[in-house]
């Protein structure tokens, strides 16, 4: 199949449901609206269901319900409604179901504004609900690569058990380019033994989030955490930009990666030393590239749509080795690659102390 030009919700849509969804639960919410209005056309044509719930909240735990019996779900919103789902993630996660949730990000905090941010990233990283748990969480930087994380993100549920975010934003949500759709041919689910399909013929299946003894609860914590640590060895996944040999590494995701790729291309074609490490997996997060170029590097520069998120995951990972510079744009701003190749000029003359 040769490349189509897709808008990202829609072309998100479709690579979800390649990947074998069957069932999408939601409430329309700008911008990401895209996501339910295809999912409503080509979810019955292939024999799935999609159902517009009377909230966030009930469509989060229809998808609870969907998941435990072994279908392959999904929901999308974007930032006050994801809000509105965390408690359902949080028992989602808690009863080890494997689902994916998009959020297009917008402006916030609260209603905030329709324009692109990246100002979920703590939400979606270090867990927006309550209790002891990971959500695994990609951040494609392309309509190409949201096709093929959405693709790929169902396998991921379904291998760990455990709910797949999507971060996207009202960027990639809605800019269109040209996407290749590696196969047409609708991935079916694998067999679930656990799921609540009916007990005739054997022992029943309990899913559950509800510890009552405290040394149960700690076991099952205990549990979880031993699965986190599979994931972060299995899963970590980024992209370097000629930042083998540079003085000063930019960190960014998603879209805003792409404005710090051109930042870099400039600079490489003035005789700068400049690079980019781009994290794909925001959790878990990519901490090798970072201390490895904490050894030669002068000095790191996070780039995002937010007042600093992200930034501290980059700290950790350089833990003090060198210099850890911010520079973003928050409430909808964009940063321009003129603004982030001056901070970048400051840094290197050692202006930005």
């Amino acid at each position: 199949m040769g490349k189509v030009l897709m808008k990202g919700n829609e072309a998100l849509a479709e690579a979800a449901i390649i990947g074998g969804c069957k069932f999408f639960f939601g409430y329309p919410i700008t911008p990401q609206n895209e996501i339910p209005e295809y999912m409503a056309k080509r979810l019955p044509e292939v024999g799935g269901t999609f159902v517009q719930a009377e909230s966030e909240v009930s469509a989060i735990n229809m998808v609870y319900g969907a998941a435990g019996a072994g279908a392959r779900v999904m929901t999308s919103s974007s930032s006050p409604g994801i809000s509105l789902k965390q408690e359902g993630i949080s028992y989602i996660a808690g009863a080890e179901l494997p689902c994916v949730i998009v959020n297009m990000v917008r402006g916030g905090p609260g209603l905030g504004n329709i324009a692109p941010a990246q100002s979920d990233y703590f939400q979606a990283t270090k867990g927006g609900g309550h209790g002891d748990y990971r959500v695994i969480v990609f951040g494609p930087a392309s309509v190409q690569e949201l096709v093929d994380i959405t693709m790929e993100a169902f396998e991921i549920a379904d291998r760990y058990r455990n709910p797949v975010m999507i971060l996207g934003d009202g960027i990639l949500g809605q800019m269109m380019e040209p996407v290749e759709f590696k196969t047409t041919e609708i991935r079916s689910a694998p067999e679930k033994p656990w799921a609540t399909t009916g007990a005739r013929g054997r022992q029943r299946n309990i899913i559950n989030s509800l510890y009552i003894i405290p040394e149960d609860l700690e076991q099952f914590c205990q549990k979880l955490q031993d699965k986190y640590e599979a994931v972060a060895k299995r899963e970590k996944r980024y992209e370097s930009y000629f930042a083998d040999d540079a003085e000063i590494i930019f960190a960014a995701y998603g879209s805003t990666a792409r404005i710090c790729k051109a930042v870099v291309d400039q600079a490489r074609q003035e005789g700068i030393k400049a690079g980019l490490i781009r994290p794909i997996s925001l959790w878990p997060f990519p901490d090798e590239p970072f201390r490895r170029a904490g050894e030669y590097a002068k000095a790191f520069l996070a780039v995002e749509m937010s007042t600093g998120q992200m930034v501290e995951d980059v700290r950790l990972a350089v833990n003090g080795h060198k210099p850890v510079y911010f520079y973003g744009r928050t409430g909808g701003m964009i940063p321009a690659k003129s603004q982030l190749y001056e901070e970048m000029k400051k840094i290197l003359e050692g202006g930005n102390q």
